[in-house]
């Protein structure tokens, strides 16, 4: 493919970086004209006619995890770290819009109960547990906490499955090397606004879409009541104690990547949905050829840890992931390198 004449191309005017963590309205009317005349200008060619194809898998960039004040805003260290992740990854799209194929958001799925939620379980007190309480098995077996009796029938158990079921998972996930169950505040609740996309976000896929003449391929994930759904590419356990599955992988869209040049990955949070998101993706690629993991690109500076300050601090974790990655094969790179710098780019 021929070098591109400008490594950079120039952020929208209607860009404000200052708004990168407010919740608000897209006008999509003007951002359409907008777009269309910015693909005039810069002599962008749509998506179809790429022959070096750039994938941008962006992981759960919705308010409940990118807008300050929102359920489950992801902080960092920093205090105010999904909001400079919102305002680099969208730069990042507009000086690099006319070779970015393709943007994969995936959306957190959720509604109230699920095995994560405070409403599913109680202790000896019929007491539920407080937000970010960590659930292990040997809790469950010392009967620390059971499911809720009141959801058996939501669930179409009987106690002694519910509890089986319970046991099972939370086994499950130490034998698969996960965090131990988490009981997460109520977030990312389907049809709240907490669940919709970043509106800077937002904005600047529909400007990619409309520059490109290309459709986002949006990912929901999450919605089942029986699993934490941190990857995209499945659940934390997919069968219950008899066998029977939970949910399936999501071998479509492995497939689909596999097709891709370049693959970059990055969101919210890097501890846990973008970190298990690209462990599964990794397992995968290991499985079929390893040099699959060479196309794979973690833009780094686009995504932060979960962190509660006095709670739980998740940072350590996630940087021991990202070097895991790297050892792998993947590159750990930053949004405000040109692209063309990057190991192993063929523009």
């Amino acid at each position: 493919m021929d070098k591109r004449n400008n490594s950079r191309l120039a952020l929208p005017d209607f860009f404000n970086p200052d708004e990168a963590g407010k919740v608000r309205k897209v006008d999509y009317e003007k951002i359409a004209g907008k777009a269309s005349k910015y693909a005039i200008n810069n002599s962008i060619k749509p998506s179809a006619s790429d022959k070096y194809k750039i994938c941008l898998l962006a992981v759960d960039m919705q308010n409940t995890f990118c807008a300050p004040g929102y359920e489950l805003f992801v902080s960092g260290r920093s205090g105010n770290g999904a909001v400079e992740d919102t305002k680099r990854l969208c730069e990042f799209i507009y000086k690099n819009l006319d070779i970015i194929t393709e943007i994969i958001p995936t959306m957190d799925t959720h509604q109230p109960l699920q095995i994560f939620h405070s409403i599913f379980l109680v202790n000896e007190k019929g007491e539920h547990p407080s937000p970010y309480t960590l659930i292990s098995a040997d809790d469950v077996e010392k009967g620390l906490w059971k499911t809720n009796p009141a959801v058996n029938d939501f669930l179409n158990m009987e106690e002694g499955q519910a509890e089986s079921f319970l046991l099972h998972y939370t086994k499950k996930l130490k034998e698969g090397g996960k965090y131990n169950l988490t009981v997460w505040p109520y977030h990312a609740m389907l049809g709240g606004i907490g669940y919709a996309l970043a509106s800077s976000f937002e904005e600047t896929v529909f400007f990619h879409s409309i520059a490109r003449c290309c459709q986002p391929d949006i990912q929901l994930k999450g919605n089942n009541p029986l699993s934490e759904h941190y990857s995209v590419f499945g659940p934390e356990v997919k069968e219950r104690v008899d066998g029977k599955k939970i949910a399936s992988k999501n071998t479509q869209l492995i497939n689909k990547l596999m097709d891709y040049d370049v693959i970059i990955i990055t969101g919210e949070a890097k501890s846990h949905c973008v970190a298990w998101t690209i462990d599964d993706l990794l397992r995968d690629f290991l499985l079929n050829k390893k040099h699959l993991t060479q196309k794979v690109y973690l833009l780094e500076d686009c995504t932060s840890p979960v962190v509660i300050p006095g709670v739980i601090d998740y940072t350590d974790e996630a940087d021991k992931a990202f070097k895991k990655f790297a050892a792998a094969g993947m590159h750990i790179v930053h949004s405000t390198d040109p692209i063309e710098s990057w190991p192993g780019i063929q523009l």
